[in-house]
C-alpha cells in the first residue's frame, strides 16, 4: 500500500473510532480490552497518536515514552482525542517523504514515514474495533487488502520480536490463509520468537487457520475468537495464540 492510502485510513478509522466512542459514552466498558472503559481507550490511542506524530514532526532519532494523557472525560476527552488525531493526519500528510526518525519493527516498511503511516493506520483501526465493541454492534468492515497488510505486520513484525510470548516447547507449524485475497503465512513456533515466512511452505502444518482477510485481522489481533470451522488441526495452538499473542 502507498503512504497516502495509509494516511487516508488513519483519517477514516480515527473518525469512526471517535464517533463510536461518542455514541457509547466515555464510561462504557470495552469488552475487547478487559478492565478498560471508553475513556481509557481514548486516552491510550490519543497518547499514541501524539507520540507517533512527534517522531515524524520533530525528526526524533531516539525512542521516548508516551506523553501523559489528561484526566478528562465526556466531551472534553473526545475533543482532546480528535485534536491529536487531526494533528497526526496533518503531520503524516505534510511530512517530507525522506524524513528521518526512529522506528521499530525495522522490516515493516521501506521508509520511516511509510512505517509510521502504516503502524498508525493499524493502531487506529484495531482500536476502532474496540470502540465499536463498546457499542455492542457488528464491526464496520475492514478492507481485505488492508486487513491482509495488518496480518502481515502482526506476524512478520510484532511476533518476530524477542518480547513476543507466542512460543512452544516443541517446534510447531501454524499456517494462516486468507481465503479471499490468496495470501498465506507459515508461522514456525518454538521456544524462540516465532519465525514467519510469507506463503505456503512444503512442511505440513500442525494447525491451519483459514478465513477472510478481515476475519483473520480481527481474530489474530484478538478482537474476535480464534475459533470455528476455519481452524483445524491442533486446536491448542489457537488457544495458545488467544492466551499469549496480545500486543
Amino acid at each position: 500500500m502507498e503512504i497516502i492510502e495509509y494516511v487516508k485510513t488513519v483519517a477514516r478509522e480515527g473518525e469512526l473510532l471517535a464517533d463510536a466512542a461518542e455514541r457509547a459514552g466515555t464510561e462504557a466498558p470495552v469488552p475487547t480490552c478487559p478492565g478498560w472503559h471508553v475513556a481509557d481507550l481514548l486516552r491510550h490511542t490519543g497518547a499514541v497518536h501524539r507520540w507517533a506524530a512527534g517522531y515524524v514532526a520533530e525528526g526524533r532519532l531516539e525512542p521516548v515514552g508516551f506523553p501523559d494523557a489528561p484526566e478528562l472525560s465526556g466531551d472534553e476527552l473526545l475533543r482532546w482525542f480528535r485534536e491529536g488525531h487531526a494533528a497526526l493526519v496533518r503531520t503524516l500528510t505534510e511530512a517530507p517523504t525522506d524524513v528521518q526518525c526512529w522506528t521499530f519493527l525495522p522490516t515493516a516498511a521501506p521508509s520511516p514515514l511509510a512505517f509510521w503511516a502504516r503502524r498508525q493506520a493499524h493502531e487506529t483501526s484495531v482500536h476502532r474495533l474496540d470502540a465499536e465493541s463498546a457499542l455492542g454492534v457488528a464491526y464496520s468492515p475492514v478492507d481485505a487488502r488492508f486487513a491482509e497488510d495488518g496480518v502481515d505486520e502482526l506476524l512478520i513484525g510484532f511476533h518476530a520480536r524477542p518480547r513476543s510470548r507466542v512460543r512452544t516447547t516443541e517446534p510447531k507449524v501454524l499456517r494462516i490463509r486468507a481465503a479471499d485475497t490468496g495470501a498465506s503465512w507459515t508461522v514456525h513456533l518454538s521456544a524462540e520468537p516465532a519465525r514467519t515466512v510469507r506463503g505456503t511452505t512444503e512442511e505440513p502444518a500442525d494447525c491451519e487457520v483459514t478465513g477472510t482477510a478481515s476475519w483473520l485481522y480481527e481474530a489474530l489481533w484478538n478482537r474476535v475468537p480464534l475459533s470455528g470451522p476455519g481452524v483445524t488441526g491442533d486446536l491448542s495452538l489457537a488457544g495458545l495464540w488467544r492466551e499469549t499473542a496480545g500486543i
